[in-house]
């Protein structure tokens, strides 16, 4: 892998990523942060900056990457629950990465946020609603059901919304 990379693009991959890197995993695009470190795209995820050492984000946990003027930014979820068979997300304060020569990082970054996303729908309901989606998880052969509550959602309703999705998931029918 790094001596493909080094073929390509001319220059060896920052130390603390390559040495970050799962077995196997290949980064397809990198681009230097403005405020140091790099941004990486992989099959897995987006790596980013995270102190001293880069930190992977999977595709099923970036909620929204927006490209803007010269900075891609980072809407990261986390997994705070189960309504249900659904795995609940929180997204985290959105991070801004300036990169000056972007190359393909924003398309990339794009292309596999919408990648991973099988379906979704939203639901309205008294007192907020709810995101619905199902996500292949980078690395593996399955997917998952994930909600995203607004602020102020019933729940207990998003929960048993959440159960008949996954019910029919399960059964196969759409």
């Amino acid at each position: 892998m790094t001596r493909l990379w080094d073929r390509i693009f001319g220059r060896p991959l920052p130390e603390p990523l390559r040495q970050s890197l799962a077995e196997g995993e290949e980064i397809l695009a990198v681009a230097e942060v403005g405020t140091g470190g790099h941004l990486a795209v992989s099959a897995l995820g987006l790596w980013i900056p995270d102190g001293d050492e880069p930190r992977r984000i999977g595709w099923h946990l970036v909620s929204k990457a927006v490209w803007q003027g010269d900075a891609l930014t980072v809407t990261e979820a986390e997994e705070s629950g189960l309504a249900g068979r659904a795995i609940v997300l929180t997204d985290k304060e959105p991070r801004r990465f300036p990169l000056a020569r972007p190359g393909r990082i924003p398309h990339m970054v794009r292309q596999r946020v919408e990648g991973a996303i099988r379906s979704r729908y939203r639901k309205d309901m008294a007192g907020g609603g709810a995101w619905f989606v199902v996500r292949k998880v980078p690395g593996t052969d399955g997917s998952v059901l994930q909600v995203r509550p607004d602020r102020g959602a019933d729940l207990e309703l998003v929960a048993r919304i959440a159960e008949e999705a996954a019910e029919k998931l399960a059964g196969g029918t759409p």
